[in-house]
């Protein structure tokens, strides 16, 4: 099987697992780092706020399923973690676990004549993010966000 086939493989498997324990896939990262092969898992609840505990029982249980699978071949070292709070927020899912909560955006076109954006989040659609200003509601394409992150 060659490195795509693989990596779509250990998503599948990686998103059925998570979806029966009520968690989200946030990224997968398979990839050689010298000699040795990573996988790294950033999972999270839907609400946002996994534990160490929760990603150490994922991690153990994740790796049984993947050794029983023997999909890789020889070693390799798998790390399961939370994206943690400062993480770049890109999809639908992400901005929901937002609702209420401050942002920054960095846009790649000008929304009503600017290019950053700060505000709180008030509801998501399926390809817009309106927020809170402070000055004025407004409507954030999905399409047009480079880069949000969470205001801590």
């Amino acid at each position: 099987m060659d490195r795509e086939a693989i990596q779509e493989e250990l998503r599948f498997i990686i998103i059925e697992y998570l979806e029966n324990k009520g968690l989200d896939l946030v990224d997968l990262i398979y990839r050689y780092e010298g000699r040795d092969l990573f996988l790294r898992i950033l999972v999270d609840l839907p609400q946002g706020g996994i534990s160490v505990g929760d990603c150490t029982q994922v991690n153990k249980e994740i790796g049984e399923i993947l050794d029983e699978k023997d999909m890789l071949e020889g070693s390799y070292i798998l790390e399961v973690s939370s994206p943690g709070l400062d993480r770049s927020l890109k999809t639908k899912s992400d901005f929901l676990r937002c609702l209420g909560k401050k942002i920054r955006f960095f846009l790649s076109e000008l929304v009503n004549g600017r290019i950053e954006w700060e505000g709180t989040v008030n509801t998501v659609n399926d390809d817009t993010v309106v927020i809170n200003s402070g000055e004025t509601s407004i409507g954030i394409p999905l399409a047009k966000i480079n880069k949000a992150k969470q205001v801590l």
